[in-house]
């Protein structure tokens, strides 16, 4: 044991003296290499930084490539879900398409149906939805959450309206963006699309409805995907040239949005948008571009719908949804409202027509840049209600009256009162544009409207060689007819009369004085229809057989109800053109037309107005229904029975001593006041010597217009048969009156 003690004692000593001298060396390694660490520091952690940088970098490529293309079994289920359904990602953005309309006429419903056809071909869900079937209270707070895109095209109607089917959406449309407890956010996460229907010769109301709707969604936080569309029914100012054009410019903008958001892609910009000023440079360079092309007056007004509340919807314009537009810009919006206004005020200037007192016009330097009226729509739709249409404003019918008498069924009106022949009468005009719009219009308002001549002109010879063409074209196909008069078929290839009535407003058309001309040349008489908004062309008309004044009413009231007129100083316009009717020397007549519990009560207001304008006759006129219109809210309520008529003119023809009840058309429903002057020695002479007024109106010519002449110049003794309380009624008792049964009645006729 001893041993053993001192052995492990000896080891002990001389490993520990060994262990000591190299923990001294290592100590002294180790103390010099963290020397030598901590001299070199920066160098270590820079090589650090970038080995973890170059492992957080990896690691996020790699967990990238892990997500787009799934290789874990973990995850096999969840790829072969998306594989088997590709049609549930589309669903995550756009769920499908509603489309809602709002129409009058049936215009909008029809974009409605060919924009859901165009959705469709894309394979996205779309539904058409009558505006007037659609509860907004209990449904479209559901568009906030179900991913779809509203779509509202929508017309706007008299004075600014919304039509009947859309009156109660927008009614309740506006209650709710101002109604605080609906709040501000009721709509939050609906997108729409808006595009309106309108006609801008309606200053004051062009395109309200699409407008107001945009604003109100806008208000109640629902997401715009794209500017707001107008199309115009005035082929003068849109931008495309027809309202159907505008809406196929604005549909293939907004299918590319529809793609886009279909995507996934939720702007159509770089979203660095503020208060609607895009500053993404290539859709800038691309606005610049496409608007190279259009005149400056589109530009700027484009500038302005782009300016307001229209603009493309963004994350800060959804912030900041009580602000309508910053101080610091209001400056330039200011000064392209008046760049605009001056850029208009220039164009009207140049491109306004202007009426010579003895030949019509003088030609603007831009006629030629000018557009048709009749649209290829207006014109596809004119035709198929038989129509001839003569270039490009100008068109003729035939009338009902012309086929009856042919066939010696009795002729019209105008053949009791004052001897026309039916059968030699044509029925055209020159402008098929009107300044109203009247409830009883047998056109059912296919026709364009306009305050003033901008399109372009068709000379009055080409109108006039093509009217008498086509009318002797359809006048030949009677030929073997049926019933039809040899004689009378014969006599009907001569026209002896033109009625300036057919639609629209012939005094409207620049050269209508050498239209008149070129038809008393022809030794065809003329019968000119005004609707009373036009006086100072009413002065300054060459003189007609016999020139027409519509009195559709007698306060101001009524006649914006009934004729629904374009100018706002209609009343004014009105009143002056029955006082330039009194200044005319030839035959003159005032046309009154009934239209039941709506201008029957006011006989004390009549004959105020008939004082005011002193017209030779009086013609008092049933309204004829011309069917179901979606333009027109008459019915058959509203035509008066024939004695409703003449007890309304005896009543009448009480208050005017001037005047008495001289002829009568039961057929027509109509009756005729003629002034006392055209009653000689007992008898009325209310018929016209046509032959005479030919050679007084050749006299007046050659003589420059020095060589005047008066209605008491060319009358004619009026038949026994026509006289107010004959047997006949007003039937001319050459001819056999024909009663129809069970027939589709044709209602067209001046």
């Amino acid at each position: 044991m001893l041993f053993l003690a001192v052995f492990s004692g000896l080891v002990y000593s001389t490993v520990g003296s060994e262990m000591s001298g190299v923990v001294s060396d290592v100590w002294d390694y180790t103390e010099s290499y963290l020397l030598s660490v901590w001299q070199n520091r920066l160098y270590v952690y820079t090589t650090a930084a970038v080995l973890i940088g170059v492992w957080f970098t990896v690691n996020m490529l790699f967990k990238k490539k892990k997500v787009v293309n799934p290789v874990s079994p973990w995850l096999y289920k969840s790829v072969e879900k998306q594989e088997l359904s590709p049609e549930k990602e589309k669903v995550i953005h756009v769920s499908g398409v509603k489309v809602f309309y709002g129409s009058q006429t049936g215009t909008a419903k029809g974009f409605a149906k060919e924009l859901a056809e165009d959705i469709s071909t894309q394979g996205i869900q779309c539904e058409v939805l009558d505006m007037k079937e659609y509860d907004p209270d209990d449904r479209l707070a559901e568009e906030c959450t179900s991913k779809m895109i509203c779509v509202f095209l929508v017309a706007t109607y008299t004075d600014g309206q919304p039509t009947e089917s859309a009156e109660w959406f927008c009614k309740w449309l506006e209650e709710a963006s101002t109604d605080f407890r609906y709040g501000k956010t009721y709509l939050k996460g609906m997108r729409y699309a808006v595009f309106g229907l309108g006609n801008s010769v309606y200053v004051g109301h062009y395109n309200t409805v699409s407008k107001n709707i945009d604003k109100w969604l806008w208000m109640l936080s629902a997401a715009r995907i794209m500017t707001r569309g107008e199309g115009d029914c005035n082929v003068v100012k849109s931008r495309h040239g027809s309202v159907q054009a505008d809406f196929q410019a604005w549909k293939m903008k907004f299918l590319s949005r529809l793609q886009a958001l279909a995507k996934g892609e939720k702007k159509a910009c770089s979203g660095k948008c503020k208060n609607g000023s895009c500053k993404n440079k290539k859709k800038h360079k691309e606005e610049a571009e496409d608007s190279h092309s259009l005149a400056e007056k589109n530009n700027s007004e484009e500038e302005l719908m782009e300016s307001s509340s229209d603009a493309e919807s963004s994350t800060e314009e959804e912030k900041s949804h009580g602000s309508v537009i910053d101080m610091e810009d209001l400056g330039n919006v200011m000064n392209r409202m008046k760049k605009a206004k001056r850029m208009e005020g220039d164009e009207d200037e140049s491109q306004r027509v202007k009426l010579s007192k003895q030949n019509g016009m003088r030609k603007s330097e831009s006629e030629e840049e000018r557009r048709e009226m009749i649209t290829p729509a207006l014109r596809d739709a004119l035709t198929k209600q038989g129509y001839k249409l003569i270039g490009s404003h100008s068109g003729v019918k035939l009338c009902r009256w012309t086929k009856s008498m042919l066939r010696g069924r009795g002729g019209c009106y105008k053949h009791t009162f004052y001897g026309i022949e039916s059968h030699r009468c044509m029925e055209t005009t020159p402008s098929l544009a009107c300044a109203n719009k009247c409830v009883f219009c047998w056109r059912h308002h296919t026709n364009p409207v306009g305050t003033e001549w901008r399109w372009k002109m068709d000379p009055a010879e080409k109108i006039i060689q093509e009217a008498v063409e086509n009318h002797r074209n359809m006048i030949r196909q009677f030929r073997g007819v049926p019933g039809v008069r040899p004689e009378r078929f014969e006599e009907g290839l001569t026209v002896k009369h033109c009625a300036l009535s057919l639609v629209g407003e012939p005094i409207m058309y620049p050269e209508i004085n050498s239209f008149l001309r070129l038809l008393h040349q022809q030794n065809i008489s003329s019968f000119l229809v005004t609707n009373a908004q036009f006086p100072e062309e009413i002065r300054n008309l060459v003189p007609v057989t016999q020139l027409y004044v519509s009195v559709d009413a007698s306060t101001k009231d009524s006649l914006k109800k009934i004729d629904r007129p374009l100018f706002k100083d209609f009343w004014q316009r009105f009143l002056d053109s029955l006082r330039a009717l009194g200044e005319k020397k030839q035959r003159t007549v005032y046309r009154l037309t009934l239209v039941k519990a709506w201008n029957v009560d006011e006989l004390k207001a009549y004959s105020d107005l008939i004082a005011l304008g002193q017209p030779d006759f009086i013609e008092v006129k049933g309204v004829t229904y011309c069917g179901e219109s979606s333009a027109s809210s008459l019915t058959m309520a509203n035509v008066p029975w024939h004695e409703e008529v003449v007890y309304f003119v005896q009543q009448l023809a009480n208050l005017l001593p001037d005047y008495e009840i001289a002829c009568e058309h039961e057929h027509s429903n109509c009756l005729l006041l003629a002034h006392h002057k055209f009653k000689v020695d007992g008898e009325w002479w209310t018929w016209i010597d046509y032959e005479r007024f030919q050679e007084l109106i050749q006299e007046y010519e050659e003589s420059g217009g020095t060589k005047s002449f008066s209605a008491m110049d060319y009358m004619a003794k009026t038949p026994s048969w026509a006289i107010f309380g004959a047997r006949e009624r007003g039937f001319d008792p050459s001819d056999t009156r024909f009663q129809r049964k069970n027939k589709t009645k044709d209602i067209s006729g001046c």
